[in-house]
Parts: C-alpha cells; structure tokens; sequence
C-alpha cells in the first residue's frame, strides 16, 4: 500500500482516480492545483503524485518542477486531456523531461492507469 497525492482541478477526475487507486488499497489525498498539492506535499509523505498538467493557478509542469526541487526522487505520473496551458498542445513529453517517470493521455483504462502506477512504484 502507498500514499498517493492526486492532483486535478476537475472534482470527478479526482474522485475516479481515487476508486481506482482505492481498489488496490492505497492510501490517497487530493489536491486541486500545484499550490494545494505543494501545500499538501509538505505537510505529509508521499510515496508518489498523480498530476494533471492543465490546471488554473499553478500547473502540472510547474508543480513538477518544484516538487523536483523540494525532493529529487519524488515519483511523479502526468496525466492531461490533450488541452494545452496556452492553446492546443500537448504538454505530456515535456512533463516527461522535466521529471515525470510516466505520462498518460485522458482517457486512459483501468489497466494502463493500474500499470503505469505499479510500474512507477516498483521503480
């Protein structure tokens, strides 16, 4: 079992990761934008975050970032829908340079989000 932050400005995108991650009996805090998650990294430990890259007031590329300064081997998976923080573009293989050991596109499967964790968590 880990701790897992899931970082997502959309409620219902939170609440499903949430049951998928439940399911394998994971422990799991939600955060609805980079501040709040750095806010929540800092009061507690996690053994991964789950983050969304399009979000208001702080982004997932931002939050990766920082979340890199603050602990160099924090385990990271970016997810995004596609949108981009400023147009049409997708942010995920920037995600992955700047730090997130996996990306996912939305929608993903049960199985490929169950992979993808399990993977990053073994590493």
């Amino acid at each position: 079992m880990a701790k897992i932050l899931i970082v997502d400005d959309e409620e219902p995108v939170r609440a499903m990761l949430r049951d998928m991650l439940e399911v394998h009996e994971h422990e799991v805090e939600e955060a609805v934008d980079g501040r709040d998650a750095i806010e929540c990294y800092r009061r507690g430990h996690f053994d991964m975050v789950i983050t969304d890259l399009v979000m208001p007031d702080m982004n997932g590329l931002d939050l990766i970032m920082a979340l890199r300064e603050e602990k160099k081997d924090v385990k990271i998976l970016a997810i995004s829908g596609g949108g981009g923080i400023v147009g049409r573009f997708d942010y995920l293989p920037i995600a992955k340079l700047i730090g997130a050991e996996s990306i996912l596109k939305k929608p993903f499967d049960l199985q490929q989000f169950s992979s993808s964790v399990a993977k990053i968590l073994d590493a």
